[in-house]
């Protein structure tokens, strides 16, 4: 299910996904070009998927809304009352209580290694703010406004946190080839490849 709310979500804005990718990269390599600066492949493919991340987390919470528990405009205010609504196991629970959490997993995980964030409190105020914002919006716009969606955001962030700080406790002891940019390089362009032909067949284009 959650599968396939992103598919719909990217088939729905890979056009702006594709000026914006194209335009973006674009940029960034004049600007490493110009100031004569490294290009590291990883780096850069890792920032672009942020980017599209971000702009695909977008189009689900304001098109396909994750939380289905307040029909219409809603506002809860009361922690636990709608995750608590739903049987574990249920696709309602997947979709609006895992899903939640899934979705902002890799904001945690980004942004944590962005800001070198090494507690928790570094990536608490980020996700929360973040999240605040997204479920103010959502009830401006005809949506609900709950605090479990915020509470489950938070949540997953904190998962990515501490994926973040669990992969680099773990990358200091792996042997030097796999510490070095080159290993990295060759798992993001096979990433890359996977990125491409799964963003051509939403497109439609059938080169693969």
């Amino acid at each position: 299910m959650i599968l396939n709310l992103l598919t719909n979500a990217i088939a729905k804005v890979w056009p702006m996904l594709t000026i914006f990718m194209v335009v973006l990269i674009a940029i960034r390599v004049s600007y490493l070009r110009i100031n004569h600066e490294r290009f590291v492949f990883y780096k850069e493919f890792l920032n672009l998927i942020f980017v599209v991340y971000v702009l695909i987390l977008f189009q689900l919470l304001t098109d396909a809304e994750m939380n289905s528990g307040l029909s219409g405009t809603g506002f809860n205010l009361i922690p636990f009352t709608e995750m608590f609504r739903y049987k574990v196991g249920s696709s309602l629970f997947y979709s609006n209580v895992v899903g939640n959490i899934l979705i902002f997993l890799p904001f945690g995980y980004f942004v944590s290694g962005y800001v070198k964030a090494t507690k928790i409190s570094h990536i608490l105020f980020i996700s929360a703010i973040s999240s605040l914002t997204v479920e103010l919006v959502q009830l401006q716009i005809g949506r609900s406004c709950d605090i479990d969606d915020i509470i489950l955001n938070v949540v997953g962030a904190v998962a990515g946190f501490l994926l973040y700080i669990a992969l680099n406790a773990i990358k200091k002891h792996m042997p030097r080839f796999l510490q070095s940019d080159l290993f990295y390089n060759i798992i993001c362009v096979i990433l890359c490849i996977i990125c491409i032909v799964y963003f051509t067949k939403i497109m439609g284009l059938g080169w693969f």
